[in-house]
């Protein structure tokens, strides 16, 4: 009903502690934090790099990066990073976004 929900998604949407053991999991995963770079400069997950999905830049960016890795995404609410998994998907990246945005990262 209204696009909201397709069979045809693209990327997996996980939960924090599957987002983090498939991450752990995964050879060669980078961890990409979408955020602006202030949000970014306030807390991030340790390792992650920032590729801001508001940026006009974003998209021109993140074709740069090679398409042999998985990229696990995540912003706040996991609303950005999931906009940002549709549209990395459809260019043949292999992505994963963490549902419920970084505060679903489970620290311990």
């Amino acid at each position: 009903m209204f696009g909201l929900f397709s069979r045809d998604q693209l990327y997996e949407n996980l939960t924090g502690p599957a987002f983090r053991q498939k991450f752990s999991e995964s050879r060669h995963a980078v961890l990409v934090d979408v955020r602006t770079p202030g949000e970014h400069r306030s807390g991030t997950i340790p390792g992650a790099v920032n590729i801001d999905y508001m940026s006009p830049n974003f998209k021109t960016e993140f074709l740069k990066l090679p398409k042999d890795r998985p990229y696990f995404l995540f912003c706040r609410s996991g609303n950005r990073s999931a906009h940002a998994c549709a549209l990395l998907a459809k260019e043949g990246y292999e992505v994963y976004n963490l549902k419920g945005g970084i505060v679903a990262w489970p620290y311990n």
